[in-house]
């Protein structure tokens, strides 16, 4: 399969589903070494707000004032125990470098509520693995709104960059393997 940037696989999730198509089982390949795309509802400052708040980080009251349902609301809130769960994936790629059990699954519950958007996370798990000076990743989504793309991948791009620079400094970001179930447009 051909490798994308991230910002044509957005234009592509954006092209199939611009009508109100559904896509069932959407996959591609993305090259990570940008995964910074602006849009009008999510510029670079509202991008690195939801990434810092789903990384653990401590933010500004300014940053705090970005956060609404428009922009993926608590399903896209994976911040709970996540700073253990980067711990336990690089001190797994650490401790074993071929590991597949360098993942981190996103929901904390395993019978969460299908109406409960908090526990209803759209992103599942995401698999880690080391390829010589890269970690690339595999990621799993119930579902993927294109709208939504940008701060999803974003978080993911940053989220493989603190596990490569806490590996090791000179490790780099690498190919991610996407994987949605449904790809539509937008929340609705």
């Amino acid at each position: 399969m051909q490798t994308l940037t991230c910002f044509e696989v957005w234009k592509e999730m954006t092209s199939i589903t611009n009508s109100g198509n559904i896509e069932f089982n959407y996959h591609r390949t993305i090259d990570m070494s940008n995964y910074l795309i602006e849009t009008e509802l999510f510029s670079k400052d509202v991008l690195e707000a939801y990434t810092l708040w789903n990384l653990g980080k401590d933010l500004t009251s300014d940053q705090l004032s970005v956060f609404s349902d428009l922009r993926g609301g608590g399903q896209g809130n994976y911040r709970e125990g996540i700073t253990k769960k980067i711990d336990n994936v690089v001190e797994a790629l650490q401790s074993f470098p071929h590991s597949k059990r360098a993942v981190i699954t996103i929901p904390n519950d395993s019978f969460a509520q299908h109406s409960n958007d908090y526990e209803a996370k759209c992103m599942r798990e995401i698999h880690f693995r080391l390829d010589g000076a890269k970690v690339n990743a595999t990621v799993l989504f119930r579902a993927q709104a294109a709208l939504i793309f940008p701060k999803n991948i974003h978080f993911i791009g940053s989220l493989m960059q603190e596990i490569a620079h806490r590996i090791d400094p000179f490790l780099e970001t690498g190919q991610l393997s996407y994987l949605a179930s449904v790809l539509v447009n937008d929340r609705q």
